[in-house]
């Protein structure tokens, strides 16, 4: 039965931003307790007045509900709503105390005070010149977002995506949404093509309309570029397209047309030895990708065709005297790393762990120090960096440090006009870096220097497109040298022999879960709830009783999927709930955020200096602000709430973003419903990433399948081809 509540909202108990589902509590004249009220909302309040239509049920969970149907807002009239209204968050600058005082002082007439008198707030104790501006930019920024928010939910588009689209066009935001939505898409992080897509279908653009079909093409090659390719072939394309977007091959040909034409991709003719692969003759680059994969190879060439003006070394001597100098003794393909990094302007070294990785870096830079020369230590991630440092007792940098990113002036300001001041490079965990990073690192390396890659190329190729390390080495370009030989020392850890018994195809040992003198343990579950359980009880009690790693600082959970019991979000949270149980924090996006909480950035933010796969630990919410600061390493880091998109829960991570990091325990599920993504390099990768402890839970069947499926996923690159003929000039179609 159609029944029709009004009451106030007490406290918001859940709102997702992308949907509007909100559960709230409101309380309604002539009801002795409060009612639960579900439903969608548009961004609701404490304090505010809710007039609902729709019908009371009976959850089988929560018990009596109103659900709402209809609804409409209401300012609130009493001095109690005001002040719960004014707290709750509303306004940057005033929370729960300002609000007590500003009503304290205006009692009913605080809004109209505020809405129209804004100046009369400096009577109130604690507000300055500083505040009051702070509020007064708040308030007229809240009444044109929400002007933002009645338009998107006219045309079914939730709340949550006002303050983004209006903090990106500001009063132009409504302008620009109506004349072209799928702008949104490629300006605003965190709104995809298909959020744009259904803005466009409710403002009446045709399912085959230009506009639609050309963003659509990018978003398509958005997305294969988030697979890791860098460029499609065309027919591939062409079909994806059609499957994605709805239309026939004519409007999709016409917009790759269109977007050659307005040099947004760049579509070039396949090698011929390519196209038996591929289907077509074409590949379709977006044009950032097409100039980075070609940059890298133009800049690789001419950094092998200029000589390097240096005394000649007399390596044999040089290498008994750095033996001496570091006080190790070199094995024979350690021996010939140091050689022909003597000898050559770009190398690579790659190995697995233990093989003395390590070493070779020490070695090498140890000599060319001794000959003056000025080297620089490089890495991709800070965790990388930060080992590189400890190893060798010289400064590493991250390279967007290294390249020195600016905010304000814009983009990296090292580049091949304003170069690094350097004679050498050595970069570490080189597998890792994507096309775009290199192309940015290559411009900015002068050509004079030498360029020595450290890296295992092993691992999973670099979450990024391309698969740069393994190109550079299969071009025959460059001469590699590849470390076999496992150390002593490192043939005491069960983790880097199992690593290397799984990298050789072969089942590492499995047998030692009653043994505790060991690093590398498999606890056999085959249901996911039994995994997770197990997982839970190692996470929280567990390892911490028998190795003493902390819950939170020690130990990180890998694994290969995010969705399923065992997969990211569900294992945050309840990791959360396990380990971080408070009750205060806020909602965004449907997610908690706590302070305390374990969290990932998912995007590189030049603006914050904090890359994708970065973690930290949120120290502050401030709910006056609407700010959340998070420790990066030490360093703080402030969001606004419509920046927390970039922001996960990490009690669990993909081991993809694991990638360059190491933890002192791992604890890895691995369960054949990941079936798709059981793979070598994936198992390996995740094992690599622990330093003294890793324990698997999950089935004997799911690691063997992981250990036999040596087919990695292909992805389309042309470096190895660019790299192997530097004279090539291939045609564009």
């Amino acid at each position: 039965m159609i029944s029709n509540i009004q009451g106030q909202i007490e406290r918001v108990t859940f709102h997702d931003e992308e949907n509007g589902f909100t559960i709230l509590r409101l309380k309604v004249p002539g009801y002795r307790e409060l009612v639960t009220l579900a439903g969608n909302l548009m961004a609701p309040l404490a304090g505010q007045i809710i007039n609902a239509t729709g019908e009371w049920i009976n959850h089988p969970q929560f018990g009596e509900q109103f659900k709402v149907v209809q609804y409409k807002t209401l300012v609130p009239a009493t001095v109690t709503g005001i002040e719960k209204y004014l707290g709750s968050g509303l306004v940057k600058g005033i929370g729960p105390v300002m609000a007590k005082r500003i009503v304290k002082l205006f009692g009913e007439e605080t809004l109209v005070v505020i809405d129209e008198t804004t100046d009369r707030l400096s009577e109130v104790e604690g507000i300055g010149e500083k505040r009051l501006g702070m509020i007064r930019k708040a308030w007229e920024d809240q009444k044109n977002i929400r002007e933002v928010m009645v338009f998107l939910q006219g045309h079914g588009v939730s709340a949550g995506y006002a303050a983004k689209i209006y903090k990106q066009y500001r009063s132009q935001s409504i302008e620009v949404v109506k004349e072209n939505p799928y702008r949104l898409a490629m300006d605003i992080f965190g709104i995809w093509f298909v959020t744009a897509d259904r803005i466009a279908e409710n403002l009446g653009f045709q399912q085959d309309s230009p506009v639609r079909v050309q963003a659509g093409a990018i978003y398509v090659l958005g997305q294969v570029a988030d697979a890791g390719h860098v460029y499609y072939p065309y027919e591939s394309l062409i079909e994806k397209c059609m499957e994605i977007l709805g239309v026939d091959r004519g409007p999709i040909s016409q917009a790759l047309e269109n977007l050659y034409s307005e040099k947004m991709i760049v579509i070039e003719n396949l090698p011929e030895r390519d196209t038996a692969s591929t289907k077509g003759t074409s590949a379709v680059y977006l044009s950032t990708f097409y100039a980075c994969e070609t940059g890298i190879a133009y800049r690789m060439n001419s950094l092998l065709r200029t000589p390097y003006s240096r005394r000649k070394v007399d390596a044999e001597k040089a290498i008994q005297w750095v033996q001496r100098e570091i006080s190790l003794s070199l094995a024979p393909n350690q021996v010939e790393a140091v050689k022909v990094a003597l000898d050559s302007k770009i190398m690579v070294v790659t190995g697995g762990p233990g093989t003395g990785k390590t070493t070779i870096i020490r070695a090498i830079m140890t000599i060319f120090e001794r000959l003056g020369v000025k080297v620089l230590l490089a890495a991709p991630t800070g965790r990388a960096a930060k080992r590189m440092s400890e190893a060798t007792g010289r400064e590493a940098k991250t390279i967007h440090r290294m390249l020195e990113f600016s905010p304000r002036k814009g983009g990296f300001q090292r580049d091949e006009k304003h170069p690094l001041i350097c004679d050498l490079m050595i970069v570490d965990e080189s597998s890792m870096i994507d096309t775009v990073l290199m192309y940015h690192l290559l411009k900015a390396v002068p050509l004079h220097a030498i360029l020595i890659l450290i890296g295992d190329v092993n691992q999973l190729p670099s979450v990024g497109p391309g698969n740069v390390l393994q190109d550079i080495m299969g071009s025959n370009a460059v001469q590699v040298v590849g470390l076999t030989e496992i150390f002593r020392q490192a043939q005491d850890s069960d983790i880097i022999v199992n690593a290397h018994l799984i990298n050789s195809g072969v089942m590492p040992s499995l047998d030692n879960a009653e043994d505790a003198n060991h690093d590398f343990y498999f606890i056999e579950k085959n249901e996911p709830e039994e995994a997770f359980e197990t997982i839970v009880k190692l996470v929280c009690i567990r390892i911490q009783n028998a190795f003493g790693f902390d819950p939170l600082d020690d130990v990180q959970i890998l694994t290969p999927m995010n969705r399923g019991t065992v997969g990211t979000s569900n294992l945050n949270v309840e990791f959360q709930k396990a380990l971080n149980p408070r009750e205060d924090g806020i909602m965004r996006g449907g997610r908690s955020f706590r302070v305390n909480d374990k969290v990932m950035q998912i995007r590189n933010n030049y603006d914050k200096d904090v890359f994708n796969g970065d973690i930290g630990r949120i120290s502050k919410i401030d709910t006056v602000n609407q700010e959340v600061t998070i420790l990066f390493d030490g360093r703080a880091v402030t969001y606004d709430y419509s920046d927390l998109d970039e922001i996960v829960l990490a009690y669990a991570i993909s081991i993809h973003k694991s990638q360059g990091s190491e933890y002192p325990c791992v604890v890895i599920p691995l369960l054949t419903q990941h079936y798709v993504l059981l793979q070598r390099n994936l198992l390996y990768t995740a094992v690599t990433r622990g330093k003294r402890l890793v324990i698997v839970v999950g089935s004997k069947k799911a690691m063997a399948i992981a250990v036999k499926n040596d087919k990695p996923q292909n992805r389309y690159t042309l470096l190895r081809e660019r790299l192997g003929d530097s004279d090539r000039s291939w045609r564009k179609a």
